[in-house]
């Protein structure tokens, strides 16, 4: 039986995936709790532009709250489905130092919220992860039973917060479901990610810089498709259960600078880099336990999807001259 829920949290609702989610929860009238504690992962700015549409609903209220050492049993308490998508982001920033930002805000601030919905309750635990848990799969498309292994410092925290989502549900009987995310990208995409790069550099007309060869192939999913998941999630996911979220359009980078390139109407220089530490060489979702449990099927083609954000992209970028 599918869950409506009349109120929602949303953690990380300043983001580029939260702020999707909440415009389309409050589209169909219900009420949101964002939370974010605008990290330094990116600018404060880009982070309040994503929510400058979001905040003009009467349905919409905003909290900046740390998860990992605030208070958040009242957010919880309040909430009928928890959306947990709050997370430090990134494979490549994940080593050394920052190390400790990404287990508490990907770790800890998992935990202190599921310890929180074993006292209160909520209809769904949706928690947002990654297909950086799989590293370099051993056969594509990979469905959710294979082996995780991940391949960066990043991953691991993901998957740590998989495993205490499952630990919450079998010992406790919290409702979680957890969603493997590919490569999510759209409008108000985060700046360090390579489609949000690529276009900028389209538009203002400077090199490219890939890491690696470019033919790296990716599972890319558009933004729309992944709220569209995590809604499904929440409506008729299978307590305890992990779902695959891909986008079915595998396609290397260099294809992907290539349709940049002509939407922008030139041929884009591109630099080649070594490749970085954590990056893996494919990814490839079966999303077929998704469509099964979830009636989840991406529907956004990738040159649409890109259209749309070069298009986002052109209205906030400096284009090139001339």
């Amino acid at each position: 039986m599918d869950i409506e829920p009349v109120r929602a949290l949303v953690t990380g609702c300043a983001g580029f995936i939260g702020s999707h989610l909440a415009e389309s929860l409050l589209g169909d009238g219900i009420e949101v709790v964002g939370v974010d504690s605008f990290n330094d992962n990116y600018s404060r700015e880009q982070k309040l532009a994503n929510l400058r549409d979001v905040e003009s609903w009467d349905g919409f209220s905003f909290t900046e709250l740390d998860l990992a050492h605030d208070d958040v049993e009242s957010l919880v308490a309040d909430s009928d489905v928890v959306f947990h998508l709050a997370a430090e982001p990134g494979v490549r920033p994940s080593w050394g130092l920052r190390f400790d930002s990404y287990v508490q805000n990907n770790v800890i601030a998992t935990q202190r919220l599921l310890e929180a919905a074993t006292r209160h309750a909520p209809r769904r635990f949706v928690y947002a992860s990654s297909s950086s848990i799989y590293g370099q799969a051993e056969r594509f498309p990979t469905p959710e039973s294979a082996l995780p292994r991940p391949h960066s410092p990043y991953g691991v925290t993901k998957l740590d917060g998989e495993n205490l989502c499952r630990l919450y549900h079998a010992n406790f009987g919290v409702p979680t479901v957890s969603l493997r995310f590919f490569s999510v990208y759209g409008p108000r995409q985060r700046p360090d990610m390579a489609f949000n790069i690529f276009c900028r550099a389209a538009v203002e007309g400077t090199p490219i810089e890939v890491f690696g060869d470019g033919l790296q192939t990716r599972d890319f999913t558009f933004v729309a498709d992944v709220v569209r998941a995590s809604r499904a999630a929440a409506a008729r996911g299978v307590d305890g259960r992990v779902y695959n979220v891909g986008g079915g359009s595998q396609v290397s980078l260099a294809q992907t600078i290539e349709l940049i390139g002509e939407l922008a109407g030139r041929r884009l220089e591109v630099a080649h880099l070594p490749n970085e530490r954590g990056d893996v060489k494919d990814t490839g979702a079966d999303t077929r336990k998704a469509r099964a449990e979830l009636g989840f099927e991406a529907s956004t083609g990738l040159s649409e999807g890109l259209l749309a954000e070069f298009e986002w992209m052109a209205r906030s970028a400096r284009p090139v001259a001339a």
